[in-house]
């Protein structure tokens, strides 16, 4: 059986880990990041859509909305897979 809270806990913790790294090879090594975020979209220039700045408030506001997103989604997989396997 999960714990759906330690499991949500877990994967909120690992977006918003995931987000800030990502934030962070942006602003250093802008070329890594450019291939990363492509090679997600199979190649495609998805990246120069991008904004060259990204503001604050925009920032932290997208960080709040995934890794609340990500908590949820977490305790809604760890639930319904308690469910599951009884």
């Amino acid at each position: 059986m999960l714990k759906p809270i330690a499991f949500a806990n877990a994967l909120a913790i690992l977006t918003g880990g995931f987000y800030l790294l990502i934030h962070v090879i942006r602003l250093f090594a802008p070329v890594s990041f450019r291939y990363l975020f492509n090679a997600q979209f199979m190649g495609a220039d998805v990246a120069s859509l991008m904004w060259p700045q990204v503001a604050s408030g925009n920032f932290i506001l997208t960080f709040i909305i995934a890794v609340a997103t990500a908590w949820l989604f977490a305790y809604c997989w760890a639930w319904l897979y308690n469910r599951f396997a009884v």
